[in-house]
């Protein structure tokens, strides 16, 4: 029993080291990344000296990291990442070209062998995924335009190091004429690896999880979720490959599977043990002993590298139609080095490139680069205010709600689509993620909390499981499609009610199966399309007949259009996904057709028709 116990003294010691300084740093502004790195050294064999073998702590916690891209890749649809092409390959290939060019000229300049600057410098390129996707979660901006581009940057760095590995390869000395045979065999395996997990995601995935989802067992399916990450990367480490490129490429191919929300779930609570393991192991990782040594070099290099990297960013920034403070965000972001910087040193070691001293003071550059990112961050903010950044002061969020209505989005829209539940006594819960709308509608009398519908979690804290119906008033389609998704996944007793966009949207409403969708200018046009026709002089019951006949054609062209199948190329159960059921009264807005006046203007027509022929 003494064994045990004394094996489990360092994973205490450790969570209880992030327990206490994540909290903290967050308290002071620092934020996670840097809590997590400081409770590392303090752990590590510079600390209390828990850990002898930082390098075990990094390896088992570098799959934080790899599901860290596999819930990317989950939220990244073939589509939505081929619309990113231009970005990835122009953006991204830009950004390395041009920082790899600044500081290997930089290394060169300051006395290096032009092999070990190159190395030295595209290894710092190669900017830290775990540190900016963490940092893009903690601020909410991950699916934003502004983090989509530093994604795509991140997607390029994590494809780079192929090429990079394989130029360490070639760069470095050859022992015989069938070394180069080796390295073309390497690269066929990569090459093979890549095409047999693709192969595998589109012939079987979606298969294996409907099998096992007839199962009905919950842990069957964490199973299933947890190997397929875990498969995907071994595939990938196989081939020579980044672990973390074959978790993004599996949630790509899975990332239009109904299984999706499911997965993401699944994986959620061991991705965040585990990346905050990895920063915890890197933060063990610094040696002391090295920056004792040779902290004049390590504090220059760091210096340099981060200011120089920092301004190829901007530059390329810039060039790329980027606005001034998204140049600067994106650089405080990313100008730190990464933790494939430590794949690449180790593959230019073992080729004779880098000797044992000169990889200890690169890797130290990297690794206090990456415990420094969120200073300047911070700084960033402090020296370049977005004067477009909200205050979050007094702003509440929502917890544990129990509303018997869930309003998402407090727009024009929603607040007009209240009033006769408030007036009914229904309760409400309202969340919204702008806080000065949350403000504004304070100031007359509405409670409205913080949060964002296309996130799981918000839904979950703002009564969701327990709402009967939830009305989904925002006005961007893509969020609108994302929080139908998580509700008809996670909360599929609860009623639907969705503001669509335009008339094809409302068409793919309606196939995903919600109790209610309308157009959010439908009803607003009609009546001022009625109320025009009044002020001209026409005759109240011919209104009331012209308006009847523009209603019912605009629902016989949706019958069509659900009887053709126009429904994102998929057939459509009529009955099952019925419209909207019509009002008896035609008269004033949002009024639905009046069935017997309908059936009347058809006999009209047909006795018309009738006649004419």
């Amino acid at each position: 029993m003494e064994g045990y116990a004394k094996e489990l003294v360092p994973i205490v010691a450790l969570l209880a080291a992030g327990v206490v300084a994540v909290p903290l740093f967050k308290r002071l502004g620092l934020g996670s990344v840097l809590g997590y790195l400081a409770a590392g050294l303090v752990m590590g064999p510079f600390g209390f000296d828990l850990f002898g073998d930082p390098e075990s702590v990094l390896h088992i916690a570098e799959l934080g990291v790899v599901m860290f891209l596999f819930v990317i890749g989950l939220e990244m649809q073939p589509s939505h990442l081929w619309s990113l092409r231009k970005e990835i390959f122009g953006l991204g290939v830009a950004q390395v070209v041009v920082c790899g060019a600044i500081l290997t000229g930089v290394g060169i300049l300051a006395g290096l062998p032009h092999a070990v600057a190159f190395v030295g410098a595209m290894g710092f390129v190669l900017s830290s995924t775990a540190i900016a996707v963490q940092v893009l979660d903690e601020q909410g901006k991950t699916s934003t335009p502004y983090g989509q581009r530093i994604v795509s940057i991140l997607l390029l760095e994590d494809l780079a190091i192929v090429p990079l590995l394989a130029l360490v390869a070639f760069v470095g000395p050859a022992t015989s004429d069938s070394d180069d045979a080796s390295r073309w065999v390497t690269v066929g395996v990569a090459i093979g690896s890549l095409a047999a997990l693709l192969a595998a995601g589109r012939w079987l995935l979606n298969p294996m999880f409907r099998i096992l989802a007839g199962a009905r067992a919950r842990e069957v399916m964490t199973a299933a979720a947890l190997l397929v990450v875990l498969g995907a990367a071994l595939a990938m480490e196989l081939g020579g490959l980044s672990m973390a490129l074959g978790a993004f490429v599996a949630g790509v191919l899975l990332s239009e599977s109904s299984f999706r929300h499911q997965l993401e779930a699944d994986i959620e609570p061991f991705r965040g043990i585990l990346l905050g393991l990895f920063f915890m192991g890197v933060g063990m990782s610094l040696d002391l002993s090295i920056f004792a040594r040779e902290w004049q070099v390590i504090v220059a290099g760091v210096a340099g590298y981060m200011a120089l990297k920092a301004v190829g960013i901007y530059v390329v920034a810039r060039a790329f139609k980027g606005s001034h403070i998204e140049a600067i965000r994106r650089a405080a972001v990313l100008a730190q080095g990464g933790e494939f910087a430590f794949v690449l040193y180790s593959a230019a070691g073992a080729a004779g490139i880098l000797d044992v001293n000169t990889s200890a003071i690169f890797t130290a550059i990297v690794i206090l680069s990456m415990a420094l990112t969120p200073l300047a961050l911070i700084a960033s903010r402090k020296l370049f205010p977005n004067r477009k950044e909200v205050s979050m002061e007094g702003i509440e969020r929502a917890s544990s709600a129990e509303g018997e209505v869930l309003i998402i989005g407090f727009g024009r829209f929603s607040q007009v689509a209240s009033q006769a539940l408030l007036a009914r006594g229904i309760t409400i819960t309202i969340i919204e993620n702008d806080p000065d709308m949350i403000r504004s509608a304070g100031n007359f009398g509405f409670q409205v909390f913080y949060g964002d519908g296309s996130r799981l979690e918000d839904l979950r804290t703002s009564g969701a499981a327990s709402a009967r119906a939830i009305l989904v008033c925002v006005d961007d389609e893509k969020t609108t499609d994302r929080i139908v998704e998580l509700v008809q996944h996670n909360f599929p007793r609860s009623q639907l009610y969705v503001r669509s966009y335009d008339r094809r949207h409302a068409l793919a409403l309606i196939g995903k199966g919600v109790e209610y969708q309308i157009r959010e200018t439908f009803e607003s046009a009609m009546a001022m399309g009625e109320a025009a026709l009044r002020g001209l002089g026409v005759a109240d019951d011919d209104v009331v007949t012209l308006m009847t006949e523009v209603r019912r054609r605009d629902e016989e062209r949706l019958e069509l259009q659900i009887a053709g199948g126009l429904l994102a190329g998929r057939s459509v159960d009529r009955g099952r996904f019925p419209m909207p059921a019509p009002l008896t009264e035609p008269k004033g807005p949002g009024r639905a057709l009046n069935p017997e006046a309908a059936q009347a203007l058809r006999d009209k027509e047909a006795a018309e028709q009738e006649a004419a022929s």
